[in-house]
């Protein structure tokens, strides 16, 4: 609960902190836009005004920020996603394994279908483009 409020919080802080930075009045030598005095707020009080709230509202975002991402570390600090999916459980050889014969069924029993066997893994190949071709494989030369 206390995580969403903070993210939706941050959110705001964000948006809101978009909004006053493009509110600004450019300095100039930025992509050769000047910042003549026909501007939105040219008064020197709205510019103060501004940056003390385009301050504000940046230490706003970084401690938010900060305080989500320690919490969302202290609610996943205890096992990884290895542990999580038990690795050490699963055999190896058992992966690759063919599928083990059905039993034939008596006669007198309708014959189910057959189920599929567990998923054979593909044998690995190793590919290097700059290997010396073999003997037989030599192109011929013009």
């Amino acid at each position: 609960m206390l995580f969403a409020v903070l993210l939706a919080l941050n959110i705001a802080v964000c948006i809101c902190l978009v909004g006053v930075v493009l509110l600004q009045r450019s300095e100039g030598g930025a992509l050769g836009m000047g910042g003549g005095p026909s501007g939105f707020m040219t008064a020197r009080g709205a510019g103060n005004l501004l940056t003390q709230v385009t301050w504000g509202l940046g230490i706003a975002f970084f401690v938010l920020s900060l305080t989500l991402t320690l919490l969302s570390g202290r609610a996943h600090s205890g096992d990884s996603v290895v542990d999580r999916i038990k690795v050490d459980a699963i055999n190896p050889r058992e992966l690759n394994r063919p599928a083990a014969p059905a039993p034939a069924a008596p006669p007198s029993e309708p014959v189910q279908p057959a189920r599929p066997g567990p998923l054979q893994a593909p044998t690995p190949t190793l590919r290097y483009p700059f290997a010396p071709a073999p003997a037989g494989d030599a192109p011929a030369q013009p």
